[in-house]
């Protein structure tokens, strides 16, 4: 059974939902980008059920300042106290809860990863963000890096449909010009107060175990493997080939079976 609470952070009322079940051990999912706790096409909501169907308990919030939620909103950076009172409020609403495992994608992983401690028996982030001065919804979203345009553009080569389609003239000469130019372009080391490097840092000071889900043909996820390769060793990575950022449609599945498989450890 689901229903709608809300709990206080910080003097602002946060809306929140639960999906009842009987087990102990439970997920928090928090939401990405500024996206209510439904998530893009129901998405969060549907994983919800499908994991409360398990048996699992599943609680999800709006941070302040988005959907139901008071106070203002200061983006995944400043979301720690969301995060912190979301989890008290889970275990206040469901006290046979022992275990929490959190789940984020995108902003919300790199929140979860950012802000740490937090009182949480495991973590589960997929895609994590790591542009630095970006977010998803810039006109001009971020370049994946040089290697992942490289494999992209030799695979269409490869493809008689899209020489086709560049003979028919039916190719973005724009967005091919920009791909085109970040393979010139030399690579940047991140900085020691780059978005990447205090992710990397971040998992290397982590108390609780991690797992790190990624869509391989998703940019954001692209960027992450080559930003942050330290954090790569020191987390269970799982990889989907897909490019659906939010495993929308059948990835949802699979997204649901590997967070089951972890909550069931």
């Amino acid at each position: 059974m689901r229903h709608q609470l809300s709990f206080a952070c910080e003097g602002a009322a946060l809306a929140a939902s639960l999906d009842e079940a009987a087990g102990t051990t439970g997920l928090l999912i928090v939401s990405g980008g500024n996206e209510i706790r439904s998530g893009a096409h129901r998405g969060m909501a549907m994983l919800a059920a499908r994991i409360a169907e398990a048996g699992h308990p599943v609680f999800r919030f709006d941070r302040r300042g988005i959907g139901d939620s008071e106070g203002a909103n200061g983006g995944f950076e400043s979301s720690g106290p969301d995060i912190a009172a979301a989890i008290t409020a889970f275990r206040a609403a469901a006290p046979h809860v022992s275990r929490i495992v959190a789940f984020g994608n995108c902003d919300a992983a790199s929140a979860l990863l950012l802000h740490q401690p937090l009182a949480l028996d495991g973590l589960i982030v997929a895609n994590p963000w790591t542009y630095d001065g970006e977010t998803e919804e810039t006109d001009e979203p971020a370049l994946p890096p040089a290697s992942a345009i490289r494999a992209r553009y030799l695979s269409r080569l490869k493809d008689p449909k899209s020489l086709l389609r560049l003979l028919k003239g039916e190719v973005d000469f724009r967005k091919l010009l920009r791909g085109l130019s970040a393979l010139k372009a030399p690579a940047v080391p991140a900085t020691p107060d780059s978005l990447a490097a205090r992710i990397d840092g971040a998992f290397a000071a982590l108390d609780a175990p991690a797992t790190i889900l990624l869509a391989t043909g998703d940019r954001t996820a692209q960027a992450f493997t080559e930003n942050c390769p330290a954090a790569l060793g020191r987390a269970l990575v799982e990889r989907l080939d897909s490019t659906s950022h939010s495993f929308a449609g059948d990835d949802g599945a699979w997204l649901a079976e590997r967070i089951l498989g972890i909550l069931e450890r």
